[in-house]
């Protein structure tokens, strides 16, 4: 699935749920999706520009700020369940922290240790929204989808536990090592001997 189908799936997802705007779409998104997903405003109209070309979501008036409500049709909801059945594409990590952890000799035991405790306040923090998420998950009319959210909810709250009960066992670790020692260099290649070895001649 292109970068392009990813964005028009969770366009059409979510106007799946409900009619709305492209503000109300891109704050949805943001709001509702951002756990697992995140698009940019500068994606969004444009998907929503094709998707509209395509026959795939028409517009239905004006909200009360005059502005262009989009809702999906039989064929975007047709189209929604294709791109849906793709298989998922694996995510390649790049995890910043696990970078500079890697190679925290060069930085040492404090900064490491710094570097946890913010991933760790990361973590209770993306833990307390997704207890809101639960919470608000439980009001409104969307019943039928209201066991599916919470299965991304409760990804997320196993998530961010598992790196909380990391952190607490990395700042336990970086306990045995030495506050005093300054980071190491990279350490220099052994030096080439310059005294030549005379060639014993054979027999």
């Amino acid at each position: 699935m292109s970068r392009t189908e990813q964005t028009q799936t969770a366009v059409l997802g979510a106007l799946s749920v409900m009619p709305m705007t492209g503000y109300a779409l891109r704050e949805e998104i943001r709001s509702v999706l951002g756990h697992f997903w995140s698009e940019s405003f500068g994606q969004i109209y444009p998907a929503l520009a094709e998707l509209q070309r395509q026959g795939l979501i028409e517009r239905r008036g004006a909200d009360r700020a005059r502005a262009s409500v989009f809702a999906i049709t039989p064929a975007g909801t047709a189209r929604l369940r294709e791109l849906l059945s793709e298989p998922a594409q694996p995510v390649r990590p790049r995890n910043g922290l696990m970078l500079r952890l890697f190679f925290g000799r060069q930085l040492g035991p404090e900064a490491c240790r710094n570097l946890i405790r913010e991933a760790r306040e990361e973590a209770e923090a993306r833990l307390a929204e997704l207890a809101v998420g639960r919470s608000e998950s439980q009001e409104g009319p969307h019943a039928q989808d209201r066991p599916y959210w919470l299965l991304t909810i409760s990804a997320g709250e196993h998530a961010a536990r598992a790196a909380i009960a990391w952190a607490d066992d990395a700042l336990e670790a970086l306990e045995a090592l030495s506050d005093s020692a300054a980071p190491n260099p990279a350490a220099e290649p052994p030096a080439v001997s310059e005294t030549v070895h005379p060639v014993r001649e054979h027999p």
